[in-house]
C-alpha cells in the first residue's frame, strides 16, 4: 500500500501538470491507497484557498470520489464521513474535521472562541461546541 501526498491528489483533480497528473492517476488507479485526515485537510485547503480557488462543494465532491474508490483506504473513514456531512451543511471543512475527532473521541464538547465555527455548528446540527 502506498501513502499518497496531497500534491497527488491535486495532480489528479486540477490536471495542471503535463507530466505529473498523467502520473498520479496511474499510481492511483494500479496501487492501493492510504489517505490520511491531515491529506485530506491539505488537499481541500490548496483547491479551495490556494491558487486554485475551487468552490468547496466541488472539492468536497472530489475528496467524496477519492473515498469511493476501491483501491483507497482513509484514516478513520467514519469520521471522515461525518466530516463531510457538516462541511456540505455549511462548516469549515477543518472545523468538521476537528469536531468530528472530538465526537469520536467521547469528549463532551468542543471549546472554542471562533464564532464562525460555533455557528457553523449549529446550523450543522454538528458536535457540541461551547462558545468562550
Amino acid at each position: 500500500m502506498l501513502a499518497a501526498d496531497t500534491n497527488l491528489l491535486v495532480r489528479v483533480v486540477t490536471e495542471d501538470d503535463a507530466e505529473q497528473s498523467p502520473k498520479a492517476r496511474r499510481i492511483l488507479a494500479e496501487n492501493p491507497i492510504f489517505i490520511s485526515k491531515t491529506v485530506l485537510l491539505e488537499t481541500e485547503w490548496v483547491l479551495r484557498r490556494g491558487s486554485y480557488r475551487l468552490p468547496k462543494n466541488e472539492v468536497l465532491g472530489h475528496l467524496r470520489n477519492f473515498a469511493r474508490l476501491p483501491q483507497i483506504t482513509l484514516e478513520d473513514p467514519m469520521q471522515v464521513a461525518q466530516a463531510f456531512t457538516w462541511a456540505e451543511q455549511g462548516m469549515d471543512f477543518a472545523d468538521a474535521l476537528h469536531l468530528a475527532a472530538a465526537e469520536r473521541e467521547g469528549c463532551d464538547a468542543f471549546a472554542s472562541f471562533d464564532r464562525k465555527l460555533i455557528a457553523g455548528a449549529r446550523k450543522a446540527r454538528a458536535f457540541k461546541v461551547r462558545a468562550l
